[in-house]
């Protein structure tokens, strides 16, 4: 099916749910109790997505926001009161319908927030050729929407375009644990349910990378379903455009306390854990990221730690039995590589089949934000009991 054919049957799926209140099938996030107190019913029955990527506390006050596929306004108008009077949000969307209903509410919004004026504006065109200037934006959102884009690098490629040196986005959006097979991709009806183009979560996250973004990682996730054996995760990402640095600073060492045993960052550095590497101005503020700052020690002499050191940090497994319960655990975090305490080698996007002793430990505060985990198993599993053994055990 070619992108425009691709492009115009989303539009007239959404278009069509529009002006009939059709239920879209992706999941939603929203407390639409407290969003009744300022936003209009039009709006909240027509609003679609799989996150809340407004309601994160990532946006801040007097800041410019963009929200891509802004459809009945919802996130925008989140996004707004969470700015106030002062910020500036655009919502890009390509259907008309959509653009009508959030541009007439807009004011109404701004009267019950008390603003003078409405401080968001609407436009209409396309995820990956947004009508918006360069470096112009503090902070992006979409709600499963970039999902629907036939060319998501290219969408990737236009969010860093538009977006300020030191400026963020955190989106919501439908990824797969694995290739999405040719007849779900040429199914016109299935795109605009958020599964067609559903990428594969190291491809979605691969993308933005390549695009020039780092510090990727996730800050919710959630199974949403499988289909034809093909499982479906709703994934709310975080990530970075830095700005530029030069190497004319203090010469730094970055030291990884854990909890990983071993870890290699997004520019390909490997760390062993308590050995300090030397690392230059580009990977200190890499390493000095809100997602990383807490896996490694910083400082301008070597830091050797070991286990009697309070920043070590390690979660050792259990001596006990495992069992397989049909759980799968996907590196979501900014890390290309890891490994844990038990030898599991993680890899950033990758679906790893994980023993009910590596889902406790992975569950475990300080592993819990790094990782995505869903289970496979279609009907109740009834295994019995193995030993984990480095010499041909159950991991």
């Amino acid at each position: 099916m070619a992108i425009d054919d691709i492009t115009q049957k989303v539009s007239d799926r959404y278009a069509r749910a529009a002006a009939t209140g059709e239920q879209m099938c992706c999941p939603t996030g929203y407390d639409f109790a407290d969003l009744k107190s300022f936003v209009p019913e039009e709006v909240l029955t027509i609003s679609y997505g799989c996150g809340t990527p407004a309601g994160l506390n990532t946006v801040q006050p007097g800041e410019t926001v963009l929200d891509i596929g802004s459809g009945g306004g919802i996130d925008c108008f989140e996004a707004a009161r969470r700015i106030g009077p002062t910020g500036k949000v655009i919502g890009i969307d390509m259907t008309d319908k959509m653009l009508e209903i959030a541009s007439r509410n807009a004011p109404i919004v701004a009267a019950n927030l008390g603003y003078a004026a409405s401080n968001i504006e609407f436009r209409k065109g396309l995820a990956d050729a947004m009508p918006v200037e360069d470096a112009s934006v503090d902070l992006i959102i979409s709600n499963c929407v970039i999902n629907l884009a036939p060319d998501k690098r290219k969408v990737f490629r236009d969010m860093f375009r538009v977006l300020k040196p030191g400026g963020r986005f955190t989106i919501s959006d439908i990824v797969a644990d694995q290739v999405v097979p040719q007849y779900l991709v040429h199914d016109s009806a299935k795109w605009g349910d958020c599964l067609s183009g559903a990428l594969q979560v190291q491809d979605y996250i691969g993308g933005m990378v390549d695009a020039g973004f780092h510090a990727v990682h996730h800050m919710k996730s959630a199974a949403w379903q499988s289909i034809d054996g093909i499982h479906f995760l709703s994934v709310t990402l975080t990530g970075y455009k830095f700005t530029p640095v030069t190497d004319d600073a203090v010469p730094l060492y970055a030291t990884l306390r854990g909890p990983f045993s071993t870890a290699t960052d997004e520019l390909g550095q490997q760390y062993r854990r308590g050995l300090p590497q030397s690392i230059d101005a580009r990977t200190a503020q890499l390493l000095q990221s809100p997602p990383l700052q807490s896996l490694f020690v910083i400082a301008p002499a070597p830091a050797f730690l070991d286990a009697t050191d309070p920043r070590w940090c390690a979660v050792l497994p259990e001596s006990t039995p495992c069992l397989w319960e049909g759980d799968y655990a996907i590196l979501t975090g900014p890390l290309i590589t890891a490994e844990d305490d038990d030898h599991h080698q993680y890899y950033r996007g990758v679906p790893l089949e994980i023993c009910s002793k590596t889902s406790r430990v992975l569950t475990q505060d300080v592993y819990r934000p790094h990782f995505t985990i869903y289970n496979r198993a279609s009907t109740a599993v009834e295994g019995t009991e193995v030993s984990c053994s480095l010499t041909g055990g159950c991991c």
